[in-house]
């Protein structure tokens, strides 16, 4: 296997332009395309840039944590910066294509559980893959992640990498979050089109990377990446490996699982599987608009019903323009 760069930061991945195109034309200035949007040119040549919209992917269960999948668009509010905002588009998402990729730590200290993690990985893939839609990729990571398989639906294929695992080594677990998240995830397009989530199986704990856990986090969030975690630490302390897995999970919109022992890891993987076909998708474009690629907190929620838990992302990175 061959080790991989982490690569740098990308902008405008956020959100999803939507480009109309009157006739082909060379590129315009910033400003041009600006007052073109803005209704300051009647030029036909120019390219309008139709301002941007967030995507927001989303879970709700009842407080037992069955999922409900029966609510409409009136049923939710999105606030952005504490202002209300618009859902222009309201979708329940059951057979979005996926892109997933699936982070297994081989480092030193998961190696006794290390064959059992194996199986239970083929099984998830066995059970969530449907050829010719969605497309799996495996990334394995100790002392630097590796790709062990791009982006595939060749279900032998993926069965051989996951084999192919062998543990040793330190543990570079948010290296191998970016890398997913930029060199994969991001570049699959169109992005409205598939629904992109990571499942990590680790303890949490890194050793080796040389991205920071916000890094990592930022990259995902950039990607539209919902992350999902097992935690392999079947002591049961609330280590701080632990905490690391909640934290993304949490600020993604996605969940992490903490099996008491590592016969339930079957478990885990069958709830994201069931999760990743229960899902809501809401698109709004953003009032006030600001280009300022910084980071904009989003809270999605339910109308009158404290019942109800909303599983969403905090949160996505504005372009820069």
């Amino acid at each position: 296997m061959r080790s991989l760069p982490a690569g740098a930061l990308c902008a405008l991945l956020c959100l999803v332009p939507v480009l109309v195109a009157q006739k082909a034309a060379p590129p315009q200035q910033k400003a041009a395309a600006a007052a073109q949007n803005a209704g300051e040119s009647d030029d036909p040549t120019r390219i309008i840039l139709d301002v941007t919209r967030v995507n927001i992917l989303f879970t709700v269960t009842d407080k037992k944590g069955r999922f409900i999948t029966d609510l409409a668009k009136a049923d939710f509010d999105v606030v952005e910066n504490k202002k209300p905002q618009t859902i222009q588009q309201f979708t329940a998402e059951s057979d979005l294509p996926l892109r997933l990729a699936v982070l297994v730590d081989t480092s030193n200290s998961i190696r006794e559980q290390f064959r059992f993690e194996q199986q239970a990985a083929v099984r998830f893939i066995q059970s969530v893959l449907r050829p010719r839609e969605d497309k799996i990729m495996l990334v394995s990571f100790d002392s630097a992640a590796e790709l062990v398989s791009d982006l595939t639906d060749d279900m032998k294929k993926l069965e051989e990498g996951v084999k192919s695992m062998r543990p040793g080594g330190g543990t570079a677990f948010y290296d191998a979050i970016y890398f997913a998240a930029k060199e994969k995830l991001m570049m699959d397009q169109p992005r409205d089109k598939f629904r992109r989530a990571m499942i990590v199986i680790s303890d949490g704990m890194d050793t080796e990377s040389r991205m920071s856990r916000d890094q990592a986090l930022e990259m995902a969030q950039k990607a539209d990446v919902v992350i999902y975690a097992i935690s392999t630490n079947i002591t049961r302390e609330d280590t701080d490996g632990d905490k690391v897995l909640r934290y993304l999970t949490e600020e993604t919109g996605g969940q992490a699982f903490f099996p008491f022992k590592i016969e339930d890891l079957d478990q885990s993987f069958e709830n994201i599987a069931n999760e990743l076909r229960h899902q809501y998708n809401i698109f709004y474009r953003p009032e006030p608009l600001k280009t300022d690629g910084l980071y904009h907190p989003v809270t999605v929620k339910t109308k009158g019903r404290k019942d109800l838990v909303v599983r969403a992302r905090k949160g996505y990175y504005a372009p820069k323009l």
